[in-house]
C-alpha cells in the first residue's frame, strides 16, 4: 500500500529551530473534542490507495493521548478528496453528511507539513550520523554528538505528534461518504424515481383484513407471549407459518444458486470493527446495532456484514471474480425510533430471518452487477404474482457505504400501503478500502522468455467493488403472501412456487374451533 509519503516535497528551507510553532498548531488542533461520528466511505471510486504512514521512528509509540485512537484504518485517498474538494463538498450536502470536509482537509495540510518537518530532521539526524564515521577532531565530534542529541529529541516529540494527529485524520476522514452515481436523484425520499412497475393492485369482492388478524384466525403467530417472553417486537411463527419461513429461504437460495451464486450460512456474531468497516455505526445513538456489553462483538443486522468480510485483508485473483454469494442468516436489529401503526406485526421486527446475496467483483463490472441483482429480485417477486415497483433511490435516502441503491416497495393490502421488501447496493469500493479486499489484476502481457527476475504479475492490486442485495426478507414477504392472496372464507393461497418447499401444501385454512 502506498502511503502520504509520495505526495511530500523532500525539500525543505527552513530551520532546526523551525518545528516549535507547526508542533504547538499541531497539539492546539489535536486538543479539540473530537466528536463520535458515523463510519463511512472515500470518495474515490477507483483511484489508488492513499493511507498516513504512521511507520514513525522509535520515537512514536502509542502517541501521546491528545486523539482518540482508530480501532482500524480505511485507505482513504487524501489526495483524491483534497483534488476534488468541490466535488465532495456536493456530495456530502446532497447526502445530507455530517462529515466535517474542512476539518478533513486542515488535518491534512498539517499531515503533511508535519511529515515534510520529520523527514527534514531525519536527513539531518543521518547527515549528522555520516559525519561521525571519519577521524575527527574530539572538539567536532562532541558538538556533532550534542547536535544528534538534540535532532533525535526534536524528532520523538515531532513522530509522536504526527501519530496522534494520522490517528485524527483518519477519525474524521472515516466521515465522508461514498461518491453518488450521476443518475441518482437528489433530494430527500419523496425525490426518489420509479424505474419500473410489476403488476397491479389486486382488486377484493369483500372486506379486506391485515396479516395480523389473518395470522390470528390461522393460528400462525402469537405476539403476546414472545412479549412476555422477549419484549415488543418479537413473536412466535407457528405451523404452516413456520413452513412458510422454511420454504421462503429454500426457495430463494434454491433460485438464486441456479444464477452461479455459492450459498452460505454465516456467523451472526461478528466483531464490532467489521460492522463499522462495513458502515453500520454500532456505538452511534439511536444505532441499529446489538452490542454485547463488555466484548467486541455485535450481533448482525444483515448478512451483508459477515460475507462482507469472508475475504478481508486478503488479494483475490483476477480470474475468480465475479464472488458470488447467497447467504442465510437471522437478523437483528434495534429499530430505534420506530413506531405506529405503519410499523406494526411483522412489518418492523427485532429478529428475522432473511437470504441476501453479495458480489464481490472488478471496479468496471459494477453498474453491470447492480442490474443484475435488481432484476433477480424483479424476478423472484414477480413469480410470486406480488405487486411491486422498483425505485431509484435519492441522495438523501441512501447510507454511507451506497453509491447507488434500488428499492423496491411492495403493496400490502391489509396495511394500505406500499411497503419495502427489499434493496440493492452497489457500494463501489467503499467497504473494500476498509475490509482491506483487493484483487490483482492479471497480465496483460506475458513476460519475456529470457526474463531473469518477473515482478508480480499484472501490476499493482486494485480494490474490489462490492455489492448487496436482499433475495427474501422473511416477515415482509409473509405479510406480502398473507395480505395479497387472502381469499373471501379467510383461507390464503400459497403462490405455485412456494409449494414444493411446502409438501405440496397449496391452500392455508382456518383452524376449526
Amino acid at each position: 500500500m502506498l502511503t502520504c509519503g509520495r505526495f511530500l516535497s523532500s525539500s525543505a528551507a527552513t530551520t532546526t529551530a523551525s518545528f516549535s510553532p507547526l508542533r504547538t498548531l499541531t497539539r492546539s488542533l489535536l486538543r479539540r473534542p473530537h466528536p463520535r461520528l458515523l463510519f463511512c466511505s472515500s470518495a474515490a471510486a477507483a483511484t489508488t490507495a492513499v493511507e498516513p504512514d504512521t511507520k514513525v521512528g522509535s520515537g512514536a509509540g502509542a502517541g501521546g493521548g491528545g486523539a482518540v485512537r482508530p480501532q482500524w484504518k480505511a485507505s482513504i485517498d487524501f489526495k483524491w478528496i483534497r483534488d476534488n474538494r468541490d466535488a465532495v463538498a456536493d456530495n456530502i450536502r446532497s447526502r445530507n453528511s455530517a462529515a466535517n470536509l474542512d476539518l478533513v482537509l486542515k488535518l491534512y495540510d498539517q499531515y503533511l507539513a508535519l511529515q515534510k518537518e520529520v523527514e527534514r530532521l531525519r536527513a539531518e539526524r543521518n547527515a549528522v550520523a555520516n559525519k561521525m564515521k571519519g577521524k575527527l577532531d574530539p572538539s567536532v565530534r562532541q558538538a556533532l554528538v550534542e547536535e544528534g542529541k538534540n535532532l533525535k529529541e526534536a524528532l520523538i516529540g515531532l513522530e509522536e505528534d504526527l501519530v496522534e494527529l494520522t490517528d485524527k485524520l483518519q477519525l474524521e476522514a472515516q466521515s465522508i461518504p461514498n461518491a453518488t452515481h450521476p443518475d441518482v436523484p437528489v433530494g430527500g425520499e419523496e425525490s426518489s424515481v420509479v424505474r419500473k412497475e410489476v403488476g397491479s393492485q389486486r382488486s377484493f369482492n369483500f372486506t379486506i383484513k391485515d396479516h395480523l388478524q389473518l395470522g390470528k384466525e390461522l393460528d400462525l403467530f402469537d405476539f403476546d407471549a414472545a412479549a412476555e417472553v422477549s419484549g415488543s417486537k418479537f413473536y412466535y411463527l407457528k405451523n404452516e407459518a413456520v413452513l412458510l419461513e422454511m420454504a421462503l429461504v429454500n426457495w430463494a437460495i434454491s433460485e438464486v444458486a441456479k444464477k452461479g451464486f455459492t450459498p452460505l450460512i454465516t456467523p451472526e456474531i461478528v466483531r464490532s470493527s467489521v460492522v463499522e468497516k462495513c458502515g453500520f455505526q454500532p456505538r452511534a445513538q439511536n444505532t441499529q446495532v446489538y452490542s454485547i456489553e463488555n466484548s467486541d462483538q455485535c450481533l448482525i443486522g444483515t448478512a451483508e456484514i459477515p460475507v462482507g468480510g469472508i475475504h478481508m485483508d486478503s488479494i483475490l485473483l483476477e480470474s475468480a471474480l465475479p464472488l458470488k454469494y447467497v447467504a442465510y442468516s437471522h437478523c437483528f436489529r434495534t429499530e430505534a425510533g420506530a413506531a405506529g401503526a405503519a410499523t406494526r406485526g411483522l412489518y418492523r421486527v427485532h429478529q428475522f430471518s432473511k437470504v441476501e446475496m453479495f458480489i464481490f467483483c472488478r471496479p468496471e463490472e459494477s453498474d453491470k452487477w447492480h442490474e443484475e441483482l435488481i432484476t433477480i429480485e424483479e424476478d423472484l417477486y414477480a413469480s410470486l404474482g406480488l405487486h411491486f415497483k422498483t425505485l431509484d433511490m435519492a441522495t438523501g435516502d441512501l447510507g454511507a457505504p451506497a453509491y447507488r441503491k434500488f428499492d423496491i416497495e411492495a403493496w400490502m393490502p391489509g396495511l394500505e400501503r406500499y411497503g419495502e421488501i427489499s434493496s440493492a447496493s452497489n457500494c463501489t469500493d467503499y467497504q473494500s478500502r476498509r475490509l482491506g479486499i483487493r484483487y490483482r489484476p492479471a497480465p496483460t502481457e506475458p513476460p519475456p522468455a529470457n526474463a531473469k527476475k518477473v515482478k508480480a504479475a499484472g501490476g499493482p492490486t486494485q480494490f474490489v467493488h462490492t455489492l448487496n442485495a436482499t433475495a427474501v426478507a422473511v416477515p415482509r414477504l409473509i405479510v406480502c403472501i398473507l395480505e395479497n392472496f387472502q381469499q373471501d372464507d379467510g383461507s390464503i393461497v400459497i403462490p405455485e412456487p412456494l409449494r414444493p418447499f411446502m409438501g405440496g401444501l397449496e391452500v392455508l385454512t382456518p383452524k376449526s374451533k
